[in-house]
């Protein structure tokens, strides 16, 4: 955003003509930035790295050795600015390949000023959303990763989306290694007085909803078949409109409590 705290848009055409007419539309609310080709473009980018444009119109089909979907590729893979294209037309292929740049809008010519500026206000607005999910996100991971019990997530059919270090620390497996597989894949707990298998611990979430322990006495069996006594705690993850969308495992060693009552027990004896 300029100092003047207008939003700044670069707006990217070949044709002045077109420059020309988007700024008499928008220089009235916005701050233009003009370039007329994919590389100037970029240049003014690279240039302005502190005080880069809130928004790219970027025309698809410019020349000069650079279209607008390769230099849209460059500026989604460089900076964080959202991108809106104008096209009068395009073939499927050059579609194709617009899509990977992940453009928040695109508007077809000709257009109306209020169509032009209804398509900027939306693409601000959700990349602002956007911004404020990402930053969510890492303080639910940050949040996650430091708590000191271990945590596995998964979503509602069963399939791990999330792991802690703690939980990789456990369980022997590392997240990269699991995400998206079934959690009964690679958390296996048994009964220690039966060796038995013990419920599966997202169905019971689904059937019973949050639950504290799986038996009495429960063993988790890691990567490496090693046999640990944990505490298990089962909980649903809901959406604001109360639909299950997932279950959170959380669990913790307990061979130190275990080595205390055993010892405790001998003493009573």
């Amino acid at each position: 955003m300029a100092e003047n705290g207008r939003t700044k848009i670069l707006v990217v055409d070949d044709e002045p003509d077109n420059v020309e007419l988007l700024t008499a539309y928008l220089s009235y609310d916005y701050d233009i930035i003009p370039a007329y080709s994919g590389r100037e473009a970029l240049k003014v980018l690279e240039d302005s790295k502190e005080d880069l444009p809130d928004l790219v119109l970027m025309d698809i089909m410019l020349k000069d050795g650079m279209d607008g979907v390769e230099a849209a590729d460059h500026i989604h893979t460089n900076y964080d600015i959202p991108l809106v294209y104008i096209t009068a037309y395009a073939d499927e292929s050059i579609m194709q390949r617009a899509k990977l740049t992940e453009p928040f809008g695109y508007i077809l010519k000709p257009f109306e000023e209020s169509e032009l500026r209804t398509n900027i206000e939306i693409a601000l607005y959700k990349h602002e959303m956007e911004n404020k999910l990402k930053e969510s996100q890492k303080w639910l991971t940050a949040i996650l990763n430091n708590t000191g019990d271990a945590m596995i997530a998964t979503d509602q059919t069963g399939y791990v989306k999330f792991m802690n270090p703690f939980a990789e620390a456990l369980t022997g497996w590392k997240q990269d290694e699991i995400l998206g597989k079934p959690l009964k894949d690679i958390f296996y707990v048994e009964s220690e007085d039966t060796g038995n298998p013990v419920d599966d611990p997202v169905e019971k979430v689904i059937h019973e909803g949050a639950f504290y322990g799986l038996a009495s006495q429960t063993l988790l069996v890691t990567k490496n078949n090693a046999k640990i006594p944990v505490d298990i705690i089962g909980s649903p993850i809901k959406s604001e409109n109360d639909k299950l969308i997932g279950v959170l495992i959380t669990f913790s060693d307990i061979s130190e409590r275990k080595k205390i009552e055993n010892l405790i027990y001998k003493e009573r004896m």
